[in-house]
């Protein structure tokens, strides 16, 4: 199926009452047939419902959607965007052992793997983005991920797939690809070599700015690079806090399994049913809302790159943009709703964010409502100067998430901003 009819219907099987709607299935636990069907689920001989911080049969349907859209083999929700990456990450790292960061990713990413991350005693190295050949340099032993973004938030520089994916393939190390900007509509990560793609759901998914949530999700047989990989013990040991399971000899996705079975078990950070539900809503209208947000957004990005005031647009939707080559490769139908420009100072870059009407200056992208954001005073203020540098965030730096509004108008209230 197509994605537009994958968006409206995945993953979901009607349950007795016929209901064309998704339920929300508002329940914290399930009842169990008798002691038997209980033991068989938690020995996982049988599959099934066993309380909600692990599964629930709304998040079932957002999950298996997800990740038809993702052309993925499975997928688990989280409580936000930055648990699916904190997952992502804990699930293969320990004390002892370095990620492999972009330089170039959201600010929470940035102080997640900079500083929060290195309190587990997890060591994270960066590289440019836009130079991947540093990562070779990068790797040893105890590599476990190599993090980055599809498309970078607020720098928008586009990944380069193929030379990324040659390097951790050559080393057998897991590749995780932040595809919340481009969405599955526009790049499918998994279908260009990587091995697992995070969501944050709050922004195009929800579509709306209604819900905080997130969602990992692994291709189709990346077993075959966890099996055996010294890298990835821990996936091919006993797992004594659940009866010496071993993910890599299950006939399951070993991933997303040890995510819902170890860290949502122990750590918790489990999508709300209703939360899940207003994600699936958000999925059936993805594919037509991406067409309006890139579309608008590449026409102002047009008016932007001809302003006196304007120093430099970021959209890879420009002939002119440094990433156009790339962006026509792995995005050819679209760059998303999300660009950014510079002016000359800090001072000039608020007073634009301060006099826009319809643009709102909120720390926020995929709304239907446009947002506009200064990062370096916001969402990367906890940077410090060279880290700002080094993420593509300079003072005169201001971001714009392009909503559904009339493209005209948009136009028309950057125009008043920047007279």
């Amino acid at each position: 199926m197509k994605e537009q009819t994958l968006a409206i219907h995945a993953g979901y099987e009607k349950d007795a009452q016929g209901t064309m709607a998704v339920p929300i299935y508002q329940s914290t636990a399930y009842e169990f047939r008798d002691a038997e069907h209980a033991a068989n689920l938690f020995e996982l001989k049988e599959l099934g419902n066993i309380y909600t911080r692990l599964m629930n049969p709304t998040t079932d349907v957002f999950e298996k959607r997800f990740a038809a859209l993702e052309k993925g083999v499975a997928g688990v929700g989280t409580a936000s965007g930055m648990s699916a990456i904190f997952y992502a990450i804990a699930n293969v790292a320990e004390a002892g052992d370095n990620i492999i960061v972009a330089k170039q990713v959201y600010g929470g990413t940035t102080t997640l793997t900079g500083h929060t991350i290195k309190r587990f005693g997890i060591e994270t190295r960066y590289f440019d983005v836009n130079n991947p050949s540093e990562i070779a340099s990068l790797v040893d032993e105890k590599s476990k991920i190599i993090l980055f973004e599809s498309i970078t938030n607020p720098s928008i520089d586009v990944a380069d797939f193929d030379a990324i994916v040659a390097i951790a393939d050559k080393h057998n190390i897991i590749t995780c690809v932040d595809n919340t900007v481009a969405t599955p509509i526009y790049c499918n990560p998994l279908m260009l070599g990587c091995d697992v793609v995070v969501h944050s759901a709050s922004k195009y998914t929800t579509g709306q700015g209604l819900a905080i949530g997130g969602v990992v999700i692994e291709r189709e047989n990346l077993v075959e690079k966890i099996k055996d990989n010294p890298r990835y013990a821990h996936f091919n040991e006993p797992d004594e806090s659940y009866h010496g399971l071993v993910y890599s000899d299950l006939p399951l996705p070993p991933f997303t399994l040890r995510i819902r079975l170890a860290l949502l078990r122990d750590l918790g950070a489990a999508p709300s049913p209703f939360n899940s539900w207003l994600y699936i809503q958000g999925l059936e209208t993805l594919p037509l809302r991406m067409r309006q947000h890139s579309s608008s957004a590449l026409a102002i990005a047009k008016y932007l790159e001809q302003h006196p005031k304007v120093k430099k647009v970021n959209y890879p939707g420009l002939e002119s943009n440094a990433n156009y080559t790339l962006a026509q490769k792995y995005f050819p139908k679209g760059q998303s709703g999300l660009l950014s420009f510079e002016v000359d100072s800090l001072e000039e870059a608020k007073d634009i964010a301060n006099s826009t009407e319809i643009f709102k200056l909120v720390v926020n992208i995929g709304d239907s409502k446009s947002i506009i954001t200064h990062p370096a005073s916001t969402t990367h203020q906890q940077l410090s100067a060279q880290e700002l540098v080094d993420a593509g965030v300079p003072a005169g730096l201001v971001r714009l998430s392009v909503g559904l509004e009339d493209t005209e108008d948009l136009i028309a209230d950057l125009e008043k901003a920047l007279a």
